[in-house]
């Protein structure tokens, strides 16, 4: 066995400089993140040689005390935390003392910095983490500090840098990052001489993700929010129109920390899915505001990782907060206006009528008779949960009293009226079939087409998934029973989720080691691949992690109930369409099918004139 040895400061250094420092880019990020806890609100980057050569960061922050100067680039020396329990309640974004000793480790470095209660600055000069001088000198409040000749003693790792355009393109990506999750700091970056990045000092997020992306990306974007006592989520998503091939456009930040989340990422990626086409990644930006108590950043050097203490509840806060935001944005491209609203809403009140010869509708509506005014004509019961006789009248002339009494006396509250089933776009006219595939219908001077496949696969799936909610679903009995024998870890993962595939409609028990035998199965889908689809909810789940969310765990009956769906080149009766365009009508998010594909597609009367050029 060979002897230990004790490594010298020199080579510690180099070798945690590895860790801290592995581009050009990661002097940028820790120098900027020094910049940014110093309460800067200007920060210049001036770059040459793709960083290699130079790497100069200006700031005006609360600069350094001159005492402190020589000791900032001592191994671990920082002035963010104190002792071991300030790790558990972080509130910069550096903290651990490595990043400028490990650049100055592997460069030439020079720093001046000058806080407010100081008549001159002080300079410090290191090369290769030898100390060159230290003297007093001129310079504005703040830290100046250049990086030059990096990896110059370090020639192994100077051999993987790439070449000067893409070490600039990364150091472009991270200084866009920090302006993001920071648009309360001005950010100038300086490629040998050129203006690259330009950001100025705004309360609006919006502003500086048009300074960095452009128009087209702030036209199709889409905010969310959301609060509880645990995290506060907020942000923005793209539609499929910005949708890429690769996640570069997708930015987290924890307590505006920019980091790397497979977690978060999977959580937005799945709320995107049922909106967007599979194979293209969305863009995009959002940020988490948690107890520092709950999150663990002093995972790896970089504090690019982190870890959360309840990885179930962030992944179904920000799950629900994207999908629902999504949900709204396209619901609104389809939302009947008001008048529509309210003549479905007293229809469905002249449907309750008894007898066509009574003037009188039932209303399900809880109200004490006291709220009621004597003059109008309304006869209440007495007790406060029997419904409300209000009387109408059939010529259509006349204005419905039933009608002005929602408005009036149930504040607006006409959606509580059909609370079971509410429409989510108006009510169609049939008008055909298009290639055995399209259905055409008509609104109020709206103009429909409906992909009858993707349609019906919508609704098969909203109520597959509403009977796992419901815990209702219909199970059919196997002739033969299935037996299927699994890995080592799939088995741990079928104890762990036994629950999920009964609440499925899979009834399994186990039939020896990592073998288990399935009895009975989903009967709503009819005839499916029973092993395959055991398998894709399964590998769905391993995929997925902790989340809790219906729309995740069971993502894969979207493929299933593609198969039980109608298919294309299938003609239809009119009374099929009528019930398929019906049934749609009324799901949760009826506009785009499980895969993410459109289901309906609306003209108007605009879009038509516009095409025959009766309209410019």
């Amino acid at each position: 066995m060979r002897r230990i040895n004790l490594l010298s400061e020199e080579t510690s250094n180099k070798i945690a400089a590895g860790e801290v420092i592995e581009r050009p880019a990661s002097v940028v990020k820790e120098l900027i993140e020094n910049s940014i806890d110093a309460e800067a609100k200007t920060i210049n980057i001036e770059i040459e040689n793709g960083g290699e050569t130079l790497i100069r960061i200006v700031d005006d922050g609360h600069g350094i005390y001159s005492d402190d100067v020589e000791k900032a680039f001592r191994p671990h020396a920082t002035s963010k935390i104190s002792k071991i329990e300030d790790i558990y309640s972080i509130n910069t974004l550096g903290f651990r003392g490595e990043a400028l000793p490990s650049i100055a480790a592997v460069s030439n470095t020079i720093l001046r910095s000058k806080t407010s209660e100081s008549d001159f600055g002080r300079e410090i000069s290191i090369s290769g983490g030898s100390i060159n001088y230290v003297k007093d000198c001129g310079c504005s409040i703040g830290t100046t500090i250049e990086v030059k000749n990096l990896f110059y003693n370090v020639p192994a790792r100077a051999k993987f840098l790439k070449s000067p355009q893409k070490e600039m393109a990364a150091i472009s990506d991270i200084v866009n990052r920090l302006a993001l999750s920071h648009s309360s700091v001005s950010f100038k970056l300086i490629n040998s001489g050129k203006k690259s990045i330009t950001t100025y000092s705004t309360d609006k997020l919006i502003d500086t993700i048009r300074e960095i992306y452009g128009k087209k990306i702030v036209d199709n974007v889409v905010y969310f929010e959301r609060h509880s006592d645990l995290v506060s989520v907020h942000g923005y998503v793209g539609n499929a129109e910005i949708s890429r091939g690769s996640r570069n456009n997708q930015s987290i930040f924890i307590n505006n920390r920019y980091i790397k989340n497979r977690l978060i990422t999977t959580a937005v990626e799945n709320a995107v899915k049922s909106f967007t086409m599979i194979n293209k990644f969305p863009f995009f930006i959002i940020f988490l505001d948690i107890f520092p108590e709950f999150v663990d950043v002093n995972v790896h050097p970089t504090k690019s990782e982190i870890k959360f203490r309840n990885e179930r509840e962030i992944f179904k806060i920000i799950f629900d907060t994207v999908h629902e935001a999504l949900r709204e944005n396209i619901k609104d491209s389809f939302q009947i206006d008001a008048v529509v609203k309210e003549e479905n809403a007293i229809n469905k009140l002249k449907n309750e009528v008894k007898d066509e010869s009574i003037d009188v509708v039932q209303l399900p509506i809880d109200l004490k008779s006291s709220s009621i005014n004597e003059n109008n004509v309304i006869k209440p019961n007495e007790a406060n949960n029997e419904k409300i006789e209000v009387p109408y009248y059939k010529t259509e002339n006349e204005r419905l009293p039933s009608h002005d009494f929602i408005k009036e006396k149930i504040d607006n509250n006409i959606e509580s009226i059909s609370s079971e089933k509410t429409p989510k776009f108006e009510k169609l006219r049939v008008i055909g079939q298009f290639d055995n595939t399209y259905i055409l219908a008509e609104g109020i001077k709206v103009f429909y087409v409906i992909d009858q496949h993707a349609a019906h696969e919508k609704v098969l799936f909203e109520k597959y998934r509403n009977e796992i909610k419901n815990r209702n679903v219909v199970s059919q009995i196997l002739i033969t029973p299935a037996v299927i024998e699994l890995i080592p870890s799939d088995y741990v993962y079928y104890v762990e989720n036994k629950n999920i595939f009964e609440n499925a409609g899979f009834k399994s028990e186990i039939f020896g080691d990592n073998t288990i035998i399935i009895k009975e199965v989903p009967m709503f889908l009819g005839k499916p691949y029973i092993k395959d689809m055991f398998l894709s909810i399964l590998d769905n789940l391993k995929n997925m992690g902790s989340g809790e969310t219906i729309e995740v765990k069971y993502m894969k009956i979207a493929t299933l109930a593609c198969k039980a769906a109608v298919k294309a080149y299938n003609k239809l009766s009119t009374v099929e369409m009528e019930k398929l365009i019906d049934d749609l009508r009324y799901l949760d998010d009826p506009f785009n099918c499980p895969h993410g594909r459109p289901t309906i597609i609306k003209y108007t009367v605009n879009d038509f004139e516009k095409r025959f050029k009766r309209i410019q």
